[in-house]
C-alpha cells in the first residue's frame, strides 16, 4: 500500500513539474524583413520632384503577423526646405501616402508595398535632379503578431 502512495505522489509531482515547464516556454515571435526594393524619382510639377518607393516584405518569423506599417527614411536629406536639395519633413506623423500598411501576412509569406514622398525637392529652375540621396532606407515601423 505504501508503495502505491509513494508512486502516486511521485507521479503527481512529475505531472505538475511537466505542466510548469511547458507553460513557461516563450511564445513564438514574429519577424519581418524587407526584401528587394527600389526608389524612383517622380515629377510633381515643372519645379518639384518626389522620391517614391516600392518593394517586397517577407515574414521570416514562426507566426502570422498583421498591421505591418512600412515607410522610408532618407538620412542624408536636409530637414529644412532649400532649393535644389532633397528635403524631408521630420517630426510629424506620416500621411497615408507616405507609408504602406499590410493588413495580414502569413508565416513564410511575402507581400508587396509601395508609397510616395520619401523625400521632395523644389528647384528654382526646371532642371531634373542629378541623382538620388545617398542614405535612403526602408523602415518597418510596427507590426502585431497573431495569436
Amino acid at each position: 500500500m505504501r508503495y502505491y502512495i509513494r508512486f502516486f505522489s511521485y507521479l503527481c509531482m512529475m505531472l505538475i513539474l511537466g505542466c510548469v515547464l511547458t507553460s513557461c516556454s516563450r511564445p513564438k515571435e514574429g519577424k519581418v524583413e524587407v526584401g528587394e526594393h527600389e526608389f524612383s524619382v517622380r515629377k510633381l510639377s515643372p519645379f518639384a520632384y518626389s522620391i517614391d518607393a516600392k518593394g517586397k516584405i517577407k515574414n521570416v518569423g514562426g507566426v502570422d503577423v498583421k498591421k505591418i506599417i512600412v515607410t522610408g527614411k532618407c538620412r542624408s536629406c536636409t530637414n529644412g526646405l532649400a532649393p535644389g536639395r532633397w528635403t524631408i519633413a521630420d517630426g510629424r506623423d506620416r500621411t497615408a501616402e507616405e507609408k504602406c500598411m499590410i493588413n495580414y501576412l502569413v508565416a513564410g509569406g511575402e507581400a508587396e508595398f509601395s508609397f510616395t514622398d520619401v523625400a521632395v525637392m523644389y528647384n528654382t529652375v526646371p532642371d531634373e535632379p542629378k541623382g538620388m540621396p545617398d542614405q535612403m532606407e526602408i523602415v518597418i515601423v510596427s507590426f502585431e503578431t497573431v495569436n
